[in-house]
């Protein structure tokens, strides 16, 4: 059978994350593995989302269940909470709710974006960017990240625009990096849309992408692109905060800086468009949930404490280890320089991890910190051993 060029070219962008997603699901249950890979939960969920789910599930009318849209009610929670949250002015007609943050970027990009179009993205990056705007009939454009810090590098990107950039992507606080962007960065970025819109008579959009904008850790503060730039689009995804992935819900945003002539545009076509891609709304229950879920957390202490202790003994074996500011990653230059070989290895001793080829760089290694503390003690003595063979040296105590 042959496929349309648009599913041929979303599996080729997609299918390292793929093959490796299918090789791990096949080692599901295995005691002697040691799962580093992805941001899945590992302990029995969170009683706070348990309780929300339990209370929502509960029909009070008899539509209860019936078909829905983006429902006013969490619209007008997610609006209030994301104004105090941002210290912006959000109205609930800003919001629509999707089915997590893919459903949130799938919408952006058919909001603002047409076959063609070219897409800035900001490297190393989540792997299924590529593939979705491929899905799209995009065109995904690599802008690399600075080497040294993995901070914005705005000249990179400004080189990466074109007369076809219809949008600029950035994760902030980034997977796989764990770095949260300062305000200047995103400034510097502001400047840049601004001149190459008037530059290419069209308007660059931001679409800001900020599912991890409430794991943060030592203070680090977080300023929204939408704080900068006025069109700025932000999704997100309560998955992450929740530890559950499974449970598809997130949110489009549009910057409420935005004039007011493109703001009640986007507003206007939000709601067919998610018809026309297939509906593209959270579920009821998890509608009725949000309010409750608003104040549900992971446990940020513990997430912190697994973080501290993998980053000292790594950067302790001589890793050149990332310090995360936010996410629940560790990202590292892999010993010898080349991630695939690294994981490979640790494979070996049952530990798995993401190799950065995934994200667009081959010589560094991704960690989930979701594990346990008892999987993270357990994989340290392969890390370290696999480090040492690859002749990494110690830094002195």
């Amino acid at each position: 059978m042959e496929l349309s060029r648009r599913a041929g070219a979303a599996r080729e962008d997609i299918r390292g994350l793929t093959d490796y997603f299918t090789s791990m699901r096949s080692m599901d249950g295995r005691p002697d593995v040691l799962d580093l890979t992805f941001g899945n939960p590992h302990e029995m969920p969170l009683e706070g989302l348990v309780a929300a789910l339990r209370t929502s599930v509960e029909p009070r009318t008899v539509d209860w269940f019936a078909y829905k849209s983006s429902e006013r009610a969490p619209r007008e929670t997610v609006a209030t909470a994301l104004a105090a949250e941002l210290g912006l002015p959000f109205e609930a007609e800003d919001v629509q709710m999707t089915q997590g943050a893919f459903g949130a970027i799938a919408l952006a990009l058919r909001l603002v974006g047409d076959a063609g179009d070219e897409v800035v993205i900001p490297q190393p990056a989540w792997p299924c960017y590529p593939s979705m705007l491929r899905a799209a009939d995009m065109v995904p454009v690599r802008a690399a990240l600075r080497p040294d810090t993995f901070g914005l590098d705005v000249e990179a990107i400004d080189r990466a625009i074109s007369p076809r950039t219809r949008i600029v992507l950035v994760n902030s606080p980034a997977n796989p990096t764990g770095r949260v962007y300062r305000r200047d960065e995103l400034e510097a970025l502001a400047a840049v849309l601004e001149q190459a819109s008037s530059r290419n008579g069209r308007r660059v959009w931001l679409l800001s992408d900020e599912p991890y904008r409430r794991i943060r850790f030592d203070g680090t503060p977080f300023v929204s692109p939408a704080a900068c730039y006025p069109w700025t689009l932000i999704d997100y995804s309560y998955g992450k905060v929740l530890l559950a992935p499974g449970q598809r819900l997130g949110y489009l945003a549009l910057s409420p800086t935005m004039p007011p002539v493109e703001r009640e545009s986007l507003r206007a076509a939000a709601l067919p468009l998610q018809l026309a891609l297939g509906w593209t709304f959270p579920d009821a229950v998890m509608q009725y949930a949000v309010p409750a879920l608003e104040t549900v957390s992971i446990d940020l202490a513990e997430l912190t404490r697994k973080r501290d202790r993998m980053l000292a003994a790594l950067q302790g074996a001589g890793y050149r280890v990332t310090r995360p500011e936010g996410t629940f990653y560790l990202w590292s230059a892999a010993p010898g320089g080349d991630g695939d070989a690294y994981a490979a290895a640790l494979a070996q001793h049952g530990v798995y991890v993401l190799s950065g080829r995934l994200f667009g760089a081959p010589g560094h290694f991704r960690i989930s910190l979701t594990a346990t503390m008892d999987t993270v003690e357990r994989a340290l003595p392969a890390m370290l051993g696999v480090a040492a063979r690859a002749g990494v040296p110690t830094p002195p105590a």
